[in-house]
């Protein structure tokens, strides 16, 4: 049987709390030991559910930790850079957040800082574990709807009314495109294998940070090119949807994103003079799933589906959608 991963998380986010850090205590070859934070109540929401848990005053302390293997890190975009390259050189493993990084070019310090050390690094991009998009990604990859013509991703909601969140000051890498358009743009590049060659975009901001884009991009990959189409938006109402239109028919993600919380993920493949194929994933744990398969990956050496090259990928193409604004 194989020695469970030891796991330590830094800071108490309210996301690790309600998401990855259950998943940790819950997957299989897993184990939440030990939490960075402070302040010592926001501990008791973890403890709920893992009263072993080691509390550590700092994350400096944690990651001196030598009961922790490897390092969950959750903190504001702004930080990722710099505690992923700490963990490091602490020995540790680590799967940080989306985005890891807020330029492409801060990425390669991180893929050097990897190599030099033989760790596991790697950005905590969750959808790659869910079935619906490795479904998605065999039936486009063997030619199911013909070539792809066209792709388009929709992702919105509404925090306007919470103007201290992360998401909405500009000191901590918040914003609609670092926070949401790193699905949108990264789930169709994840399928189609395809990379930007053009973007354009138009973007509104409010404080300093963007609440909606709009993006139109011209993509060249495997199977050809094809055209992209994104919105994501932190002041409409909910909404998520991702489509492949191709040459002989069309795939169309629900759910795609915050599978079982937003809707149930489901995918539905129409092709003209058949009948309409519906595959549907009830009770998937993408975060598990992303957990367990952090802890194969390390302790196997089984390929982990997002490395720190798709990462930089997703950012080059963020870079892209900032350098390509045009007025409204």
């Amino acid at each position: 049987m194989e020695k469970p991963v030891n796991w330590g998380i830094l800071g108490a986010a309210t996301f690790a709390r309600e998401h990855m850090a259950r998943a940790i205590h819950e997957a299989e070859g897993a184990r939440f030991q030990a939490l960075a934070t402070s302040d010592p109540a926001k501990a008791d929401g973890f403890r709920a559910f893992a009263p072993d848990l080691v509390v550590h005053g700092s994350y400096d302390a944690l990651l001196a930790d030598p009961a922790v293997e490897a390092i969950y890190i959750p903190l504001p975009n702004s930080l990722h850079v710099e505690w992923t390259l700490k963990a490091i050189a602490a020995g540790k493993h680590v799967l940080t957040e989306k985005p890891i990084a807020l330029r492409a070019d801060q990425i390669g310090a991180l893929i050097a800082a990897r190599d030099a050390s033989g760790l596991l690094v790697a950005e905590a991009y969750m959808i790659v574990h869910h079935p619906q998009w490795q479904r998605a990604r065999a039936l486009v990859a063997e030619g199911a709807i013909g070539p792809v013509l066209h792709a388009d991703a929709a992702f919105s909601y509404d925090n306007r009314d919470d103007p201290g969140n992360i998401r909405n000051r500009p000191e901590t890498g918040g914003g609609s495109i670092p926070d949401i358009g790193v699905y949108a743009y990264g789930a169709v590049r994840f399928v189609t294998g395809a990379e930007p060659v053009r973007v354009r975009s138009r973007i509104l901001r409010e404080n300093g940070v963007d609440v909606f884009a709009q993006v139109l991009a011209d993509m060249e990959g495997p199977g050809g090119a094809f055209t992209y189409g994104a919105m994501t938006s932190m002041r409409l109402p909910p909404r998520q949807e991702v489509t492949f239109q191709g040459r002989d028919g069309l795939i169309r993600m629900t759910g795609p994103f915050n599978a079982g919380l937003f809707a149930e993920a489901q995918l539905h493949m129409i092709r003209p003079g058949r009948p309409d194929h519906v595959e549907r994933f009830p009770g998937v744990r993408q975060y598990r799933n992303q957990v367990e398969a952090f802890g194969r990956s390390l302790r196997r050496g089984d390929p982990y589906p997002w490395t720190l090259e798709d990462a930089r990928g997703n950012q080059r193409m963020i870079d892209m959608v900032m350098a390509g604004e045009v007025p409204f």
